[in-house]
Order: structure tokens, then sequence, then C-alpha cells
């Protein structure tokens, strides 16, 4: 059984600022780690900095704008490595690599295999170093950012806390003001500005967004700044730093899977009534309550519910596939064969299978 689990996500431009791998901010940071480890939890450090620390190898001075020199200064993962383990083994600690892609965590038995891989990780007393495997991802199976993998590393290990370190002290209101806690997401959003460093992906929003995934899955949410000093060791002792995100009712990891982990392949609308009877009474998705379907999907593809006229509140897998699902809209589920001939299941989405948002 694992202890309390902690996920702390370095951003860019913390470790690596204007380009150049700032070996004293590991250094601090890997400090920072081994005394949180000695207050009895487990570490694990979601590191961007890989294709920072592979553009001087590129001859390059930021950010090339051609995905593919992307995609080769993203092999500046060796060189992050090697900074980790230089500063982490000063400490009598033992960095394990660990590289994804979201197509990793689109299929049910990846994901099981990666929480296994980080749970045996951290069970033999290393410290999961994880990163996005940009070198071979592609638009179609990235994460987008290293702010989202993180939350969907500290959910599918059911953390305790999930840290995510940039170079502000958190989200600032109108005034310029540290917003303490956020409770209600949109309301964070819209304090957000343009905020990207030259050397990152993601910004404030990235970050917010995270962390109502993480929130959601029953993981407590703190933004802070990677430049402080025992910023980590602060927030495990309870003191007010950054801003923070509180846990919410967490649904089971195979929802937050489904919700989260997985891309929507197509949309099904619904009407008022098949909303009501999915978000107040926990139904399934029924032919009947359909208005429309839009996309291309096979059986078992993830897909968005939304109410027609409104908003997306579900994502679900798909029992049929869209072909057939545009068959049979509006229908009594008796009528379903009928219109199909045999079929094992009389629902579009089974109410195990949706995760509401």
């Amino acid at each position: 059984m694992l202890s309390d689990v902690v996920v702390v996500k370095i951003g860019s431009a913390v470790l690596a600022p204007g380009g150049v791998m700032d070996a004293s901010r590991l250094d601090s940071l890997a400090h920072q780690i081994a005394a949180v480890r000695r207050e009895g939890c487990q570490v694990v450090v979601v590191s961007s900095g890989a294709v920072a620390a592979g553009l001087a190898d590129l001859g390059l001075d930021r950010m090339p704008d051609s995905i593919v020199k992307k995609q080769a200064a993203a092999a500046g993962q060796t060189r992050l490595m090697t900074a980790w383990a230089t500063a982490m083994d000063a400490r009598g600690m033992h960095p394990a690599q660990v590289l994804l892609t979201a197509d990793d965590l689109d299929h049910r038995s990846r994901f099981l295999s990666a929480r296994h891989t980080l749970t045996a990780l951290l069970e033999a007393g290393l410290v999961p170093v994880v990163n996005e495997n940009d070198s071979i991802s592609h638009d179609d199976i990235r994460f987008g950012d290293n702010d989202r993998l993180s939350a969907l590393v500290a959910s599918l290990l059911d953390a305790e806390r999930l840290i995510l370190l940039t170079v502000v002290e958190g989200l600032l209101d109108s005034a310029g003001e540290l917003v303490d806690e956020v409770t209600d997401i949109d309301h964070g959003l819209s304090l957000v500005h343009a905020d990207r460093s030259s050397t990152g992906v993601g910004g404030m929003a990235s970050k917010l967004e995270a962390a109502d995934i993480a929130a959601r899955a029953g993981v407590d949410v703190h933004i802070a700044s990677g430049l402080r000093q025992c910023v980590l060791l602060d927030i495990i002792m309870g003191k007010r730093v950054g801003t923070c995100f509180r846990s919410r009712e967490a649904s089971g990891a195979r929802k937050r899977w489904i919700g989260h982990a997985r891309p929507a392949r197509g949309l099904i609308v619904v009407d008022a009534g098949a909303h009501r009877a999915i978000v107040e009474q926990g139904a399934s998705l029924l032919p009947a309550g359909v208005v429309r379907i839009e996309g291309e999907f096979g059986v078992g593809a993830a897909v968005d519910v939304q109410l027609d006229g409104g908003s997306t509140f579900a994502r679900g897998l798909a029992s049929f596939s869209s072909v057939d699902a545009v068959k049979i809209i509006g229908l009594k589920t008796d009528q379903i064969q009928d219109r199909l001939g045999d079929v094992d299941v009389d629902v579009l989405v089974h109410r195990d299978d949706l995760h509401l948002h």
C-alpha cells in the first residue's frame, strides 16, 4: 500500500529560464523533494524542460516553429534526466524515467499498465520522472502540455496532492493580488491573461484546467512559484502558499479514465428529459432521448454527451457505432432489435461507462 503520493509538475520556465538548463534550480528542487520524502510522502515528478535542454544541441537559442525540429529538440530528454540524476543522486535518491504519450492512456489496459509501473517504481523507493514522449508524439496523440499530463498521473495514482510549479506566485486577480483559493473554475479562467513563456507549452489557463481535472479526481492542487525557497515543504506542512484547489468527491478510477484520459471521438446530443435522467437519477443514455449524433466512431469509443442547446455534461463509452446509433435515434428500447436485428445491448451508453463533468 502506497503512502501519501505527491505529484510535482515543474515547468520549463522554472528549470530552464531563457532556454538554458539551470543546474542550481534542479539542485534546490531535489533538496526539497528529499525533504518531502522524509516527511513520509512518495514523490512523482512531472518534468518539463526536455525541449529546452535540447535546443543548444541543435544550434538554436529559442523554440523552433517546425514540429519536426521541436520533436528533435525533445531528444534533450537525455540531458534533462542526466541533470535530475546528478541532483538526486547527491541526496541518496534515484530517478526513474517514464515517458508517456496520450495514446498510452487512451486504452484502458495501457492506463492500468502505466499505473502499475509507477506504483512499482514508488514501492521500490525510486522517484519517477515523467514526461511526454515528445520525440514521437504528434498532434493526434499529444496531451498538449505537461500540466494535463500531471493531472492525469495524479488521478491514476489516487495522489494526495498535485503541486504545479511555475514562475509566478499563483493565480492573480484583476488587481494583481494573489488568489488564495479557487472554488469556481470559470471565474478562475476569467482572470487569466496570456502568460505563456518562450520555452513552455502551457500557461495559467492550462494549469487551471489541469487543477480542475485533478480536483474532480479527489486530489488537492496547488499552483505556486518554483522559485520560492522550500515551496514544496511549505505546502506539505499546510502553509498558505500559492493558489489552492480543494479536492472534490472523486469518481472511480475507471470513470476518471473515461472522463479525462480518453479523447472524444464523437458527440451525442440529448433532450432535457435524458439530461435529467442521467444527471439526477444516474440513468444510462437511451436512444429515446437522443436528438442527434455527430462524428464517426466505433463501439467502445469515447463520446461526449451534450444537452441540446446547452453544454457538454458527460463523456462515456459508446455501445453502438455511429452508423448504428444514427439508425436508432428516438427509438424505445424494445424497438432497437426491430431496426438493427439481434443486439446484446439496448442503451447507447451504459451508466457504468458515463463520467459526469
